[in-house]
């Protein structure tokens, strides 16, 4: 995806980006580079892939939530930073917590935060399930299989909240037997399926709230 098709499919997805907010993905995927080659954060290198698989897949959470409207956000498991930091960085209004159990990345997420001058974001290195605090949007990104998933992050979802888990194909992972089961301590309110733009990946929003 060049910088130009990016543009072209946020838009299709509700998102007006500034130069000064593109200058800013930029500089992010420059670190990214950087800190890859001294740990392990990404398989993904490419610039185009980046910012189809990392840029543009964190953002398609404005898909289901209208993240103009969220104040508070919760990324458990963030890694590499996706998708807490590329919210921040097109939603400066955000306040974003990224939690990662890992200090190395955290290290490297306080990097981005200082190098970047990004507000209102700070990094905890702590499990999600240890962590606490009540949030108007939890989400996690390819972090564990959405049963596991849910005693990571459930807890942070205040009372009008709702957690988002960004997921690929669940097919496997969503049976009916396992949809009642989380049915039965929690609601299921939606579940986005679509495909990324050009290479036809599929991809999932499951989203849940408390009930």
């Amino acid at each position: 995806m060049t910088k130009e098709e990016f543009i072209k499919a946020l838009k299709e997805i509700g998102i007006n980006i500034s130069s000064e907010q593109l200058q800013q993905l930029n500089e992010f995927y420059q670190i990214l580079l950087e800190w890859n080659k001294k740990i392990n954060l990404t398989r993904i290198t490419s610039e185009k892939e980046v910012y189809l698989k990392h840029f543009y897949d964190s953002l398609t959470l404005n898909k289901v939530v209208s993240l103009e409207k969220i104040k508070t956000v919760c990324d458990v498991g963030t890694g590499a930073g996706f998708p807490g930091i590329v919210l921040k960085i097109c939603f400066p209004h955000l306040k974003i917590t990224l939690v990662d159990s890992l200090q190395k990345r955290i290290n490297y997420l306080n990097y981005v935060i200082n190098q970047l001058n990004l507000k209102d974001i700070e990094a905890i290195h702590t499990r999600g399930e240890e962590f606490s605090g009540k949030y108007e949007l939890v989400t996690a990104r390819a972090v564990a299989n959405i049963e596991k998933l849910l005693g990571y992050t459930m807890h942070l979802v205040d009372k009008n909240g709702i957690f988002v888990a960004m997921k690929g194909n669940i097919e496997d992972e969503l049976t009916p037997q396992i949809s009642k089961k989380i049915e039965s301590k929690y609601k299921i309110i939606k579940i986005e399926k679509f495909k990324l733009p050009q290479e036809e990946s599929q991809r999932s929003l499951i989203l849940i709230k408390n009930k």
